[in-house]
């Protein structure tokens, strides 16, 4: 794999691949990590997406007094997972990264206890859900969208797709891959999009025609954007052969600011009717031990401060009113005008039942 495809790998792995690695960072103060009651140490569990700029990270261990440590443990579903499991003797004091794909199964076991941040009310109001009763914090948003190879597309003179419907069309036959639903957070995200579109009753038909179109499944991000992609650094490295991927519409400002040298314009676009928007949280765990803390580090995760350091380092979108995204993802990549999106209370009511009929309809 390139240099670039490695960093671009590590810029997104906890949004779209299934890991099981887990390590720390941070400064300690010579305790187990997760802190007492009075401990100047607070412990942040979070997904293998989590980066921040060293500066900013010193300017939170400044202006609150607190040590802070970081423990990734795997990719968003595995870290939610996790932090359910050890919610009676928790690894830390704050989660980050359960997004409204998963909220509901962190809500429904108990696993924060509620506190609202200070800066919440400057949250943008299309991202706050009162009925969470400030039980997490909204802290970045992403749309999950088809990526396409534009050269691909320009080589034969061919438009590229726009919208799920298009991607059915014969045209674009046997040139989409996707990540599986049932391991995968895009692949999730994917399948949650075409039931915003067609609806309970319409989805199972539209993947059929998906299926008949030549849509290919593999396991995870990884491997579709870097292997089977031919528009990234990596897929072109590998050989990939389809030019349309599920991944990110931050993907394309990725694709510029970690190629050496930086080319004049993204070598890949956006089907932005295909988007689905993904909201990520952050929330005090229930026995946390050191509650204060992690309430002084809620409030920055929301500060202008942290806010505007996000999207270089995680690829994704503030929330807050007033911060600014760079110019890269101004030039190089935009958020989707009218994304699909799906309460959490329906996303609950229906997950599992549909990612079994969809691994069922598309994988066998």
């Amino acid at each position: 794999m390139s240099t670039t495809a490695k960093k671009f790998t590590a810029a997104v792995v906890g949004l779209g691949l299934v890991t099981l690695s887990a390590c720390t960072s941070g400064d300690s103060d010579g305790s187990d990590g997760t802190g007492t009651s009075g401990s100047k140490t607070v412990t942040l569990v979070s997904h293998d997406s989590w980066v921040v700029s060293k500066d900013v990270i010193a300017s939170f261990e400044k202006k609150s007094g607190y040590r802070l440590k970081v423990l990734m443990d795997g990719d968003a579903g595995t870290a939610v997972n996790k932090a359910i499991l050890t919610k009676d003797n928790p690894q830390g004091d704050v989660f980050f990264g359960v997004d409204n794909t998963l909220l509901s199964r962190a809500l429904d076991n108990g696993l924060f206890q509620p506190y609202e941040a200070k800066g919440a009310d400057l949250i943008r109001p299309e991202y706050r859900d009162e009925t969470v009763k400030h039980r997490v914090t909204p802290v970045d948003t992403g749309d999950v969208c088809v990526n396409y190879d534009k050269k691909y597309f320009a080589d034969r003179k061919l438009d590229p797709p726009r919208t799920f419907d298009d991607l059915v069309k014969p045209a674009y036959r046997d040139l989409l891959v996707t990540e599986n639903a049932a391991t995968s957070s895009p692949g999730l995200a994917f399948l949650l999009g075409t039931a915003a579109a067609y609806g309970d009753e319409g989805w199972p038909e539209y993947w059929k025609k998906l299926k008949a179109n030549g849509v290919k499944v593999v396991d995870g991000w990884e491997q579709a954007y870097n292997e089977e992609f031919s528009g990234s650094s990596g897929g072109r490295e590998a050989g990939g052969e389809r030019p349309l991927v599920v991944s990110y519409a931050s993907s394309p400002p990725a694709e510029v600011v970690f190629a050496d040298p930086r080319p004049d314009t993204a070598p890949t676009g956006v089907a932005t009717g295909t988007c689905f928007r993904q909201i990520e949280y952050a929330g005090l765990l229930g026995n946390a031990k050191n509650p204060e803390g992690g309430k002084a580090l809620l409030d920055f995760l929301i500060s202008k401060e942290f806010q505007e350091d996000m999207p270089l380092n995680m690829f994704v979108h503030p929330v807050r009113e007033g911060a600014q995204v760079p110019e890269e993802f101004r030039k190089y990549g935009r958020q989707a005008e009218d994304p699909r999106t799906m309460a959490p209370d329906d996303i609950a009511a229906h997950r599992d039942e549909w990612v079994g009929a969809w691994t069922s309809l598309v994988l066998k």
